[in-house]
């Protein structure tokens, strides 16, 4: 993808940014002809592929696996085995960590800081827009998020969530995918108490019912064929969305979000379907957690994540949208020797179902754990409804 474009349209508060997309492909849905060859009927339709994963995070382990001299790092072989999921869809990740440079040391938890070259990694696995609205974005204050922005609009990655000024925070980010317009919101329920947000209450968008139904009222202007709500909330490493998150979707649902994709627990969470309110989209779905996609966490279902996939398809003539596709790709963190180095790389954990498929560097521990985590992602994320289906990557 290539930035086309950007403008305000200051009218319906709106922040439009237009996005060139080549991975996708012109669909005719249906030429009907009489008996003289008139065509009678034509359904002009498009479809637009997204993938969405959860925290992309790094703990001072990761970044001590990348370093390749004092001040030098490389994380790009940490997504080499999903990067090609990526690559002709629309990517969408949640940015659980903060850009403030040299000022600053680098660290891990609790308090993150970490080196440039994580984004650049990011930036050459495809990814296009990130979640910043999240308890760890305001970890270095304000200054972090300006660095932050700084530094992700260098590398033409867009991020939703955060805002260096009041009149920024006051705008809706739109994103013109090739003629499909996306509305993006995303919010947080906390920001660990960390920074000066009462004083810059536009910096982090917190979750708020009263914005949230707002900022959808805005969203839903006449423009905009979809919009997509980020939460950041839940009980960590758990497996069931607790009755906050149920109660907030409830209300988000209502106010008119067409899909929802959330994550915090640093576990997966079941997915759901619903009928979407918004009257352009036929159905909407909630991911209550997405989990970890990147971390140094270990333990069991917090080594694991997911690459969520949807397919929208838009009627040009009509206007009118529909939710198409919805799968999903189990994948596992492996962390160890390669033989060469030591090193974080995500791989699809449905390959620990076929050793053949699986680098000589395994351990039997970490095929094991590998496919306990592909077996504990096929139980959890299909709890709610098994309209969602798993996406094979075995041939």
């Amino acid at each position: 993808m290539q930035t086309m474009f950007y403008k305000y349209i200051s009218s319906i508060a709106l922040l439009l940014f237009g996005i060139a997309f080549s991975g996708q492909q012109e669909k005719v849905d249906s030429v009907n002809q009489n008996n003289e060859g008139d065509t009678t009927s034509v359904s002009y339709e498009r479809d637009f592929s997204f993938t969405v994963v959860g925290d992309l995070m790094c703990h001072s382990t990761q970044f001590n696996y990348a370093r390749v001299s004092k001040d030098s790092f490389d994380f790009n072989g940490v997504y080499k085995p999903v990067k090609e999921f990526f690559d002709t869809t629309i990517t969408f990740g949640n940015l659980e960590t903060v850009f403030a440079g040299d000022k600053y040391e680098y660290i891990g938890y609790p308090v993150f800081n970490t080196p440039d070259d994580f984004l650049d990694a990011i930036k050459n696995s495809s990814f296009e827009v990130v979640f910043t609205a999240n308890n760890h974005l305001l970890d270095r204050g304000f200054y972090g998020i300006k660095r932050t922005h700084e530094q992700l609009a260098k590398r033409c990655l867009y991020q939703v969530g955060t805002d260096t000024s009041e009149a920024d925070g006051n705008q809706i980010r739109v994103f013109d995918f090739d003629g499909l317009r996306v509305a993006v919101l995303a919010y947080t329920y906390s920001n660990n108490g960390m920074g000066n947000s009462k004083t810059k209450p536009w910096m982090l968008s917190m979750i708020d019912t009263a914005q949230i139904r707002k900022d959808i009222e805005i969203a839903k202007a006449p423009l905009v064929d979809l919009t997509i709500v980020y939460l950041h909330f839940g009980n960590e490493y758990e497996r069931e969305p607790n009755w906050y998150q149920k109660q907030i979707v409830k209300k988000t649902i209502s106010y008119g979000a067409d899909l929802i994709l959330a994550s915090h627990t640093h576990s997966i969470q079941p997915v759901d379907f619903y009928k979407a309110e918004s009257g352009r989209i036929d159905s909407g779905f909630v991911a209550y957690s997405l989990g970890n996609f990147v971390s140094n966490q270990r333990w069991r279902y917090s080594d694991a994540g997911v690459i969520l996939g949807y397919t929208i398809r838009k009627n040009f003539l009509t206007g009118k949208v529909k939710l198409v596709d919805v799968n999903y790709i189990p994948t596992w963190v492996f962390k160890g020797s390669t033989g060469k180095k030591r090193e974080y790389i995500i791989y699809p954990s449905e390959l620990a179902l076929r050793d053949s498929t699986l680098p000589e560097f395994f351990t039997t521990e970490d095929k094991k754990l590998m496919k306990e985590a592909f077996n504990d992602t096929r139980e959890v994320i299909n709890k709610y409804s098994d309209r969602i289906k798993l996406r094979s990557v075995l041939k």
